[in-house]
């Protein structure tokens, strides 16, 4: 039976909207950065509420979501909102999975996308307004996606909006990069309350203060929890570890980026069973994705993050502590729907030592990438760019050095035939350059 197609006044009343008319007014001017809390529904409600704008004189809305899951997910709610299925009004792309039609007007796509995009059409075609969601991420390709749009509106299209919207982002940098006001929406967050550890746990191996947690949660409480862990190899030994201790009592699945979509899309749906269930994630859930059913976060407090090695020339993931920010976004998964709890598995002292935000990538990854991108947009100096974090002089150049060993750039750092061969294949150019030769 086909689903009764929904108006713009019948979407739901969530606490976004109350910002919609000062959202409205900064970008009839020009940009803007929206700040809404978790569970304020920016993702989702802003960009239907913007559709009909007469600045965006019916051209077309372009929304990067950072993971592969949250486009999805992005993309499906709003279809469900306006009464359709995905591929009409909204659409969306990721990786190797398109779902867009003639008659799409929001397409969410993700950073590598959009990035070719950029690429190929540097005007944005069509587009009237480019939307960063969860910039707060601060990736590498997010930052360098911003620079290139920024000089896109600058010289091309002074009639493209930029609207960037997070959490948990210092906007005030951000306003000023884009010469744009802050627009604040509240949120709809129900209390969790908050239990730190009374030592610290070995966090090489966080199998063990996971399991104590979780028997804790096990005893008191009820609604599935969410564990999120630093990677897959801690996901595996987790799994295997509650498989052992409760049997077929517990529902265990996981979530992380490689998975099949539609093994996704069985964990974000919830679950509607007798077993309770535990999600062991990666900081994938950490953000936009809401998962059903989830009252409880085990937090060990870690991620994996791009770090540059000198000695291989690329990068490497490293296991760090997550910011401040990273961990008020995960106690949040356990309030999304109810009142929730949160196990941090780090002492409040160290809560009082950990980095206000999350470190853009820029500063600490392998610039390799970034300087081919640089070299096929035409930019021969970065500081020609409106940077939120400008890359750093000494391993740009490194970055170009390699480049021009590669025969990717010429003598004068322009690209070469070969440099653009390289662009093509979409991966890192030791390995691009490899795999042509």
């Amino acid at each position: 039976m086909p689903r009764q197609k929904s108006t713009r006044n019948e979407l739901p009343e969530l606490p976004v909207r109350a910002a919609s008319a000062a959202l409205r007014s900064a970008l009839q001017r020009g940009h803007a950065v929206l700040t809404a809390e978790p569970g304020s529904g920016k993702t989702t409600l802003i960009p239907l509420l913007l559709l009909d704008e007469p600045w965006l004189a019916g051209r077309s809305i372009l929304m990067l979501e950072p993971r592969r899951p949250a486009a999805r997910m992005a993309a499906r709610r709003m279809a469900q909102l306006l009464g359709e299925e995905v591929g009409g009004t909204v659409g969306y792309q990721v990786r190797f999975e398109r779902q867009v039609s003639a008659s799409t007007r929001i397409e969410v796509v993700t950073e590598g996308l959009l990035l070719r995009r950029l690429q190929r059409d540097p005007e944005l075609s069509g587009i009237g307004l480019l939307i960063f969601d969860e910039f707060h991420e601060r990736s590498l390709v997010g930052d360098l996606s911003l620079a290139l749009s920024l000089d896109v509106a600058a010289g091309l299209r002074e009639d493209l909006r930029l609207l960037v919207m997070s959490a948990t982002l210092d906007a005030q940098p951000l306003a000023a990069l884009l010469q744009a006001p802050v627009v604040t929406a509240q949120g709809r967050q129900h209390p969790v309350d908050v239990f730190h550890a009374q030592q610290e746990a070995d966090l090489r191996d966080p199998t063990p203060a996971c399991l104590r947690a979780l028997g804790q949660v096990l005893d008191s409480g009820n609604g599935d929890c969410l564990v999120f862990l630093p990677g897959r190899r801690e996901i595996d030994h987790m799994r295997q570890a509650v498989e052992s201790q409760w049997g077929s009592g517990l529902e265990v699945l996981t979530l992380f980026g490689d998975m099949p979509a539609a093994a996704q899309d069985v964990v974000l749906r919830g679950g509607g069973g007798m077993r309770r269930r535990v999600i062991l994630s990666t900081d994938i859930a950490e953000t936009s994705l809401t998962i059903e059913g989830v009252r409880v976060v085990i937090d060990t407090g870690l991620e994996r993050r791009n770090q540059f090695d000198p000695r291989s020339g690329m990068n490497r993931l490293e296991t760090v502590q997550i910011s401040l920010a990273s961990a008020d976004q995960r106690r949040g998964r356990a309030g999304r729907l109810a009142p929730g709890v949160c196990y941090r598995l780090w002492t409040e002292a160290r809560q009082r030592s950990l980095a206000a935000h999350t470190p853009a990538e820029i500063v600490s990854a392998d610039l390799a990438s970034l300087a081919l991108e640089l070299a096929c947009w035409g930019t021969h100096d970065a500081a020609e760019l409106s940077w939120l974090t400008p890359p750093s002089a000494g391993p740009l150049a490194q970055a170009r050095e390699l480049l021009q060993t590669l025969g990717a750039l010429d003598g004068e750092e322009r690209i070469t035939a070969h440099g653009r061969e390289m662009h093509r294949l979409g991966t890192h150019p030791r390995l691009a350059h490899l795999l042509l030769c």
